[in-house]
């Protein structure tokens, strides 16, 4: 048939298989050339351009997708219902009262959320068609990034960023390596390693790479950043040769060029195809638990909305029984109004009684809310202390919508690098052979005793002393993968260390080994560059030593140390290995381990990154023999990762100890006290970070994340090598539970004496334990016992994690039984992920562009400033809107119920009690302003004693003032009110029902008295609530009464006679000149308010809140004239 298996294979899985995701492999034609003849069939596959899309909207889905979304909340369907309610049938009020308001309110948000997907919109055409260079027939030309297709080569020049997923062909170096940034991809700024292919490395010249005659055969797009399998096949004289591609091949998208004048490299994924793509989280609007409160209380108002209109509907046809209330003389029925069907009329009385009582919600809360919340964010961005000098920027507000999460945070998902320290690594001293060597300790370039007199070195030690020491340095100085480059401007900074006569500086993929290197420059040996192969130190006494490298055993996470072998120049084998020291003292067979062990631990106990170093001799016929192992596990195509653990295994043995490191990661300022605080806050921290497990764990002893008495547990590749997973979980989970259940763990989480558990994850576990449930019945549910592990430790910390695995486990958490509200902080691209995913996204103003700021709900400079955010903002906010919406029901309780009950008076003919001006303003004007002041500017405590005193936050955990209990009082509060306001105007008026006069009352002046009372009582009861007093509040709450007043005589026509038509007419001024209705008015104001003042102090006398306690003391305070705060007499209701 002339077809291979290879090709078969192709077609089966382009035409039958029809998903490209089900292939396991593609098929890259490098330059889009043709295979040699008889090589294999040439069948292009097809792929995605390059264009990246993270927009939310398209022009043509804008309009119907938005509209389902914003009509997906409680409130703008019940408004739409009740308008179309109001078009279909004569309602007693008119559709615009509900339409207007309606109408504005989606057309806002429209316009909002299309401008920032605009803004989307062009951002993504800004990287679209941006210019690469592409090789194209021997010649580069521009071409834009969208247009990219797999199998271009492209050129990239330094300090150029990657396009697309490349796979490297060759360099400018003569080593076919290029060194890459990639703080955008795992939040590293450091300069990591990468390597052309072995057989292409030495085409530099355009037409030499465009000469290339090659296929790439890989696996398909997957989000591990850290994971590619794949293979290039190069054609020799139309023989292939195969070369293993890794992930160190590999160039991501997003990352950046440096240290090397250009590249040339082949596009193996594009666009939505590329690692970062897949591991960005698509954004959602996401919803408060405010707001999913309130739309429980719509819908729990909506019901009470229902049964009233049923009751009324039945009540009205019970009442109409008797044809004389049916068909009194002066109101007879025409003969169309007869013979409609009574199931119709029965209908379309219920749907106005629908209307009649639809302002028990009115749309005007919601425009409340959404003031509150777009107003008061303006609070953070103004506020002073959030201001960071150094980056001359405050916090921003990308959404309003969340404000009051910030006051229910349980969880803080937070990065490390750039987010907890600042990446900036600082030596401190060295051990050799339990002598201590301080690099800041140097006189006349003379290494001076160290400081502790049990570590004190001896100044002028021994010749075998002296040799130990020179080779613990030289060790120092050649196992690593640090480069050097000549002093210039990098990044806009003069980067360079002027000590002696260099003026270069380094770079690598690690931080901690710069800073060894440069802590060994100053104690005497200098390294200078690795050329051909050859590695140059500057000794102490200014001679340059060569040594040549022969071997690098690179780190990974699960052997947690590197080595070199490298000849000196007297023929002699070393082979140097560094690592952490439980992977080093196994393998040591002499040395001075038990000194050196006791730095190590008392380094430790600081916090201090540790390191271990020894060396094992070796002879010829040993190094050949390693030759042969690496040279076996190197071309290995299956299992490659394996069997080169399994060869450094072998390689790495035998060792003889020299000494130990010790080196400091700087925290951002202030960021040990933040985590401390939210700790004691109540909340769980959780680190998650790209980084490895020795660099994480030192930063989270160094951060109080861990402390001296918490026990670790680690749930690591290492350990599930050592044992199944199924019993790794099973053990630590029995670990934990035994503690818990044997001792009571105490609520802050601070208790000294008690057993505090920190978990380790590292990205490989994570993802086994994500995985869905295993084929064998034993292996249980891991995701339901990985949870029950984590809720008994006081920290966690999950280290390698891609950026999607990041977003997954806080998707765990979030979704998890108990529902806890999550908040997410980081300052790389590779924390966008998890910042979408989180309840509550936080962006850090780092080092490391800006996609985390642009794509979090709130953007910070530092991370101290989460403390006040959290701890103040937050429970201001929080107290804020759980009052306007408890009191918004309230006040509409009050405000309707008496109209249900003045139903029973009026034969349920629909009548209203109150005139059209009052149930159209009563919202509007009469009682919106003053919770809107209230909502934007109450502190029921001073913000200095809610960054003191962080356990407050406990106060407000978990919703507590939004419970149903809570809701309940409120709403039998509102109807308690409304009963007192409509049967004490009733029954104060049975038998008087003359004014001095003579005049009687009629139906307006009894409804006018209604809402007046109304009005002052719910005015008065939220003065009664608010606790900071500003000129503000004075104004809008007995402004609000005086225009209630003053427009009550303008519309019953006593200012304004041009309105004496009015039906209104001089019925305010008529009830007014009675004497009893003035009585009225104060006794029912009073009756009103009375129970809720009572039920409140004697709440606060006997089971007070710790909120409660701080304000009576404040309130000794608040008589004397320095205190800045004015604080009302009254108790809040925060006890509930």
């Amino acid at each position: 048939m002339g077809l291979d298996l290879s090709t078969l294979r192709t077609l089966i899985s382009r035409y039958c298989v029809g998903e490209e995701n089900w292939v396991d492999s593609r098929t890259i034609y490098i330059g889009h050339k043709e295979p040699p003849p008889g090589a294999e069939a040439f069948i292009q596959q097809r792929f995605p351009d390059n264009r990246i899309v993270s927009s939310k909207y398209t022009f043509w889905n804008f309009i119907p997708k938005n509209m389902f979304e914003q009509f997906r909340r409680v409130a703008n369907f019940y408004f739409l219902i009740i308008f179309l309610v109001q078009l279909i049938i004569d309602t007693p009020t008119s559709p615009i009262t509900s339409g207007l308001p309606l109408f504005f309110v989606i057309t806002v948000t429209a316009i909002k959320q299309g401008y920032e997907d605009w803004l989307r919109h062009k951002a993504d055409n800004s990287v679209n068609q941006c210019s690469v260079h592409v090789l194209q027939n021997g010649k580069v030309i521009r071409k834009q990034s969208r247009k990219l297709r797999v199998g271009d080569v492209v050129f990239v020049k330094e300090d150029e960023s990657f396009p697309c997923d490349l796979i490297l062909l060759s360099t400018s170096r003569d080593d076919g390596t290029c060194f890459v940034t990639t703080a955008s991809l795992d939040g590293e700024s450091s300069h990591k390693t990468y390597y052309a292919v072995q057989d292409t490395k030495a085409y530099n010249a355009e037409k030499e790479v465009d000469s290339i005659h090659a296929t790439i055969e890989c696996e398909q797009p997957q989000p591990d950043l850290y994971k590619f399998v794949g293979r290039i096949n190069i054609y020799m004289h139309n023989e292939p040769v195969a070369r293993p591609l890794g992930s160190e091949n590999l160039l991501l998208r997003g990352a950046t060029l440096k240290n090397t004048e250009y590249i040339y490299a082949v596009v193996i994924y594009t666009g939505m195809e590329t690692k970062m793509a897949l591991n960005y989280q698509s954004k959602s609007q996401k919803r408060s638990a405010v707001e999913k409160s309130l739309n429980a209380y719509l819908v729990v108002y909506l019901c009470i909305l229902i049964i009233k209109a049923i009751i009324n509907t039945v009540l009205k046809y019970a009442w109409q029984a008797d044809p004389i209330r049916d068909e009194p003389w002066y109101d007879q029925r025409t003969e169309v109004e007869r013979q409609r069907n009574i199931v119709i009329r029965a209908f379309t009385d219920f749907l106005a009684f629908m209307v009649l009582f639809n302002y028990i919600i009115p749309v005007s809360m919601y425009v409340t809310v959404e003031m509150q919340k777009f107003l008061g964010s303006y609070f953070i961005m103004w506020d002073d202390e959030m201001f960071d000098q150094e980056l001359g920027e405050r916090a921003v507000v990308n959404t309003s919508d969340l404000n009051e999460e910030l006051g229910q945070v349980e969880y803080v998902f937070t990065d490390k690098t750039g987010t907890l320290t600042e990446n900036n690594m600082e030596f401190i001293e060295c051990c050799v052979d339990g002598h201590v060597y301080v690099a800041q300790a140097i006189c006349n370039g003379q290494v001076m005793p160290g400081a502790d007199s049990m570590d004190m070195i001896d100044t002028s030690p021994g010749p075998e002393a002296r040799e130990r020491e020179e080779l613990f340095f030289r060790a120092l100085c050649l196992c690593h993968t640090v480069q050097v480059k000549e002093e210039e401007t990098v990044d806009g900074i003069k980067q360079g260390i002027h000590h002696g006569k260099s003026t270069s500086f380094y770079i690598s993929s690690s931080p901690d080994e710069v800073a060894l290197v440069e802590g060994m420059k100053r104690l005497g040996f200098t390294y200078l560059r690795l050329k051909d192969s050859h590695m140059e130190i500057l000794n102490r006494e200014e001679e340059i030593e060569r040594f040549e490298l022969l071997e690098v055993l690179t780190f990974d996470s699960v052997r947690r140390r590197m080595s070199v072998i490298v000849k000196a120049s007297t023929g002699e084998l070393y082979l140097f290995c560094k690592g952490a020291d439980s992977s080093i003292f196994p393998r040591v067979v002499s040395g001075k381990v038990d000194q050196v062990k006791a730095r190590v631990e008392h380094n430790a106990v600081e916090g201090l990154r540790t390191l271990c170093v020894a060396y094992r001799p070796l002879s010829p016929a040993q190094y050949q023999e390693v030759c042969q192992l690496l040279s076996r596990a190197k071309l290995a195509l299956q299992d490659r990762d394996k069997r080169l653990a399994e060869a450094y295994d072998i390689i790495e043995k035998d060792l003889i100890l020299l000494g130990a490191t010790a080196v400091e990661d700087r925290l951002q300022e202030k960021a040990a006290d933040t985590i401390e605080s939210l700790h004691k806050a109540g909340m769980k921290v959780w680190v998650l970070t790209g980084d490895k497990m020795e660099t994480a764990a030192a930063t989270c002893y160094a951060s109080k994340l861990f402390h001296r008495n918490t026990q670790i547990l680690e749930l690591t590749t290492k350990r599930t090598e050592e044992q199944s997973l199924h019993d790794v979980l099973f053990d630590l989970s029995r670990t934990v539970l035994r503690q818990h259940g044997g001792m009571s763990r105490d609520i802050s989480g601070l208790s000294g004496d008690c057993m505090d558990y920190g978990l380790i994850i590292d990205g490989a576990t994570l993802s086994t334990v994500m995985k869905p449930g295993q084929e064998d019945s034993n292996s249980g549910n891991y995701k339901e016992i990985f949870l029950e592990i984590c809720r008994n430790c006081s920290a966690v910390l999950c280290c390698r994690m891609a950026p999607l695995q990041k977003a997954q486990i806080v998707k765990l958490i979030k979704t998890s039984k108990e529902h806890p509200i999550t908040l997410a902080v980081g300052d790389g691209a590779n924390d966008v992920s998890m910042i979408l995913e989180a309840h509550v996204g936080i962006g850090i103003m780092g080092k490391e562009g800006r996609q985390a700021v642009r794509n979090s709900d709130y953007a910070i400079p530092k991370f101290k400033h989460l403390k006040k955010i959290l701890l103040v903002h937050g429970h201001y906010y929080y107290i804020r809107i759980s009052e306007l919406v408890q009191y918004f029901f309230y006040k509409n309780v009050c405000f309707i119920f008496p109209q249900f009950l003045y139903q029973f008076f009026c034969g349920f003919s629909q009548q209203p009690l109150y005139d059209t001006a009052y149930l159209t303003l009563y919202n509007i004007s009469f009682t919106s302003l003053p919770i809107l002041v209230y909502s934007l500017v109450e502190q029921h405590i001073n913000m200095h004693i809610l960054k003191k005193d962080p356990s407050l936050y406990r106060d407000i955990a978990k919703n507590s003032l939004l419970r149903w209990p809570i809701f309940i009082y409120w709403t039998v509060l509102g109807v308690y009110d409304a009963i007192v306001m409509f049967f004490g105007a009733y029954f104060l008026f049975d038998n008087t029902t003359f004014t001095s006069n003579g005049q009687m009352f009629g139906n307006w002046t009894f409804g006018t008295l209604v809402f007046t009372v109304l009005v002052f009582t719910v005015t008065f009861k939220l003065a009664l609530d608010t606790h900071y007093w500003t000129w503000i509040n004075h104004f809008v709450i007995w402004g609000s009464l005086i225009f209630f007043v003053v427009f009550s005589l303008l519309w019953g026509g006593i200012l304004w006679p041009f309105l004496n038509y009015q039906r209104m007419y001089y019925v305010f001024m008529q009830m007014l000149s009675s004497g009893p209705a003035w009585l009225s008015i104060v006794l029912l104001i009073t009756a009103s308010l009375l129970p809720d003042v009572l039920k409140k102090v004697i709440w606060r006398s006997l089971w007070p809140t710790t909120t409660e306690r701080i304000q009576m003391k404040r309130r000794c305070l608040a008589s004397q004239p320095s205190t800045i705060f004015m604080l009302s007499q009254t108790s809040s209701r925060i006890s509930f």
